[in-house]
């Protein structure tokens, strides 16, 4: 258990106490974990950077540059061995940037002599509005990206422009995005709405659910939907065709953020109250009752 928790004490808080931009609305998008679980990217500040903070300590290890405004929202690949991985920054500035983070390091960028001024490895374009969400899929070589009126749109990790993913009339402005190695995009919009993608763009699924979603995430094996929002309530889905599997007992607050444990056996939650919720969850058991069902 983390020596925070055990404690209690409340004395040795690790606290980010930067002071993000007065117009940007925290949410799971401004934050990124590095694999190793070490290391914390943030973004929204003024100064138009993002920022690389030790875990264990809180303090601020490095600050990086390169937008022309404020930077809205982070995304992480899947590592390599050694936790080398890709992190992605888009921002206010319509544009989304592509680095590189050395797991050797602990730095974005390959020269820890240079870590002031680390360069991106491409500049991706096509937006006309600030861009709000986005996902990255090193296994695919893909980048996926939403900006605040729509649409989203698909890049490779060079920065090529491969296409727009145009949801049905009223999926329009997107505000999540999830990807997974099997090429299954999960594009969440206002008002609940739910579009699956196959990466070449063809519209799979929607759903509409009843409530304000503020957290979604995949499985580790792409076959999961993990959703949370306003309402307090875990929902979990098959991602191809949004057929419901699972519905937990509501929470007494809305929930903000989720993540995975790596094993894939506990959902943490991040709730409006300030609690962390942790729920045992069992993907292959909701499978093997799903398939007898039906």
């Amino acid at each position: 258990m983390d020596p925070l928790i055990a404690n209690n004490s409340g004395v040795s808080k690790r606290q980010i106490t930067d002071l993000v931009d007065q117009s940007i609305q925290i949410n799971t998008h401004c934050f990124v974990v590095t694999a190793d679980n070490r290391y914390i990217l943030v973004c929204g500040f003024w100064d138009k950077s993002f920022r690389v903070y030790s875990t264990e300590t809180g303090k601020l290890t490095q600050i990086v540059f390169g937008h022309w405004d404020v930077v809205t929202c982070l995304a992480r690949s899947e590592s390599y061995i050694g936790g080398d991985c890709y992190i992605v920054s888009g921002s206010r500035d319509a544009t989304l940037l592509l680095w590189y983070w050395s797991g050797r390091h602990h730095i974005i960028g390959d020269n820890p002599n240079n870590s002031d001024y680390p360069a991106p490895r491409a500049v991706l374009t096509g937006h006309d509005h600030e861009v709000v969400c986005v996902s990255v899929c090193a296994e695919l070589g893909l980048v996926i990206s939403g900006a605040k009126e729509g649409p989203c749109l698909v890049h490779t990790i060079t920065g090529d422009l491969l296409r727009a993913l145009e949801g049905p009339e009223l999926c329009l402005r997107p505000r999540l995005i999830s990807v997974s190695s099997e090429g299954h995009c999960i594009i969440c919009y206002e008002r609940g709405r739910f579009c699956n993608f196959s990466i070449n763009g063809k519209l799979l699924a929607q759903m509409e659910v009843n409530d304000s979603t503020r957290a979604i995430l995949l499985s580790s094996d792409g076959q999961n939907l993990v959703t949370g929002g306003d309402n307090g309530v875990v929902e979990v889905w098959q991602a191809c065709d949004f057929k419901q599997l699972y519905i937990y007992p509501g929470c007494d607050a809305g929930i903000r953020a989720m993540d995975l444990s790596h094993d894939q056996r506990t959902l943490i939650t991040g709730m409006a109250s300030g609690s962390i919720v942790a729920f045992n969850i069992d993907f292959n058991r909701w499978h093997y009752e799903h398939q007898n069902r039906y």
